[in-house]
């Protein structure tokens, strides 16, 4: 599906000039630039899958540096992001005052800024860990930056199905930080996440789907109905649950992390079709309560991955 381009205001739409730009306010900017509050969700999947790694404790210099490597690399891949969607990002209600827009930062900060970020993030993982999260870590931001925002953002409903995967990397990154090598039980918690983004991300997008409509972004909710997108959620919720019970009969978790997987897994599953029902039963503005699955997806996330960290020491 291709999309028209939008026309949009110039970055710095609220007249913020150079001579207008404090320091301690610039320093925050920088800061918004890597989006924060998205990274501390990917180091919630990471530091727990060193743990299992490692069956125990990992070093804790190790899990420093594989939390600062990884805050270069998403916070590079961030800024780059806001750099290619400055444009729809003026235009957008949830993005009117990312720094770009207010002028805060230029264009050219930002790109620079990003492609900093990416480049010491790689050799900082590469000389100080080992290369293989290193390579990890570079596939990620170019992921997400090329295949995502660049090919799939504004071509495609299934943007945030493949573009996904730049968000299950990090779970590789944790276990290769600790046994330079991939394994099954980290492939298997890489799927978990990349059928976690999708019923994660959409009920967001059922939320703002005119500010995605205003811009020509063909998110899901935009092209489909409520009634369509909240079957799907459904769909991907249950084959999500499926996959995180496999690390128990594979040997790699216990009771502990199994009972987690189960109550939490049951509970977003209530709420999915509980979302499903009142799409179906044509439901609409705030009476969806979409935004009660999004909320909890990331509870549920923070706890599943609690599990993986704790059991290994209750076997």
């Amino acid at each position: 599906m291709c999309v028209t381009a939008v026309e949009s205001r110039p970055a710095g739409v609220l007249g913020t000039s150079p001579g207008h730009r404090p320091f301690g306010a610039r320093v925050m900017a920088f800061v918004a630039l890597t989006k924060p509050r998205i990274i501390e969700l990917l180091l919630i999947t990471t530091v727990p899958v060193m743990f299992l790694a490692e069956k125990g404790v990992p070093p804790m210099w190790l899990v420093l540096a594989t939390c600062f490597g990884g805050y270069l690399s998403a916070g590079g891949a961030n800024a780059l992001n806001m750099y290619i969607d400055r444009d729809i990002d003026a235009l957008m209600d949830r993005t009117a005052q990312r720094p770009l827009v207010t002028g805060m930062v230029s264009p050219r900060e930002c790109l620079v800024f990003g492609i900093s970020l990416g480049v010491i993030s790689t050799l900082f993982f590469g000389l100080l860990i080992n290369w293989l999260s290193a390579a990890l870590s570079l596939g990620a931001l170019l992921f997400y930056v090329v295949v995502y925002t660049m090919l799939l953002k504004r071509r495609t409903a299934q943007n945030i199905v493949w573009g996904g995967i730049a968000g299950c990397l990090p779970v590789l990154i944790g276990w290769s930080a600790v046994k330079n090598e991939v394994s099954w039980a980290a492939v298997i918690l890489f799927l978990v996440i990349f059928f976690w983004t999708p019923p994660h991300y959409w009920p967001l997008s059922m939320k703002v789907k005119d500010d995605y409509a205003r811009v020509g972004v063909p998110m899901l909710p935009v092209v489909a109905g409520n009634k369509a997108v909240a079957k799907q959620i459904v769909l991907y919720s249950w084959v999500m649950v499926a996959v995180s019970l496999l690390l128990t009969p594979l040997g790699y978790t216990g009771w502990f992390y199994t009972s987690v997987a189960l109550v939490a897994g049951g509970w977003w599953l209530w709420e999915a079709h509980a979302l499903s029902a009142r799409a179906k039963a044509g439901v609409t503005g705030a009476k969806l309560k979409e935004m009660r699955l999004f909320h909890w997806s990331i509870t549920y996330v923070s706890l599943l991955f609690v599990a993986v960290a704790v059991d290994p020491f209750l076997r």
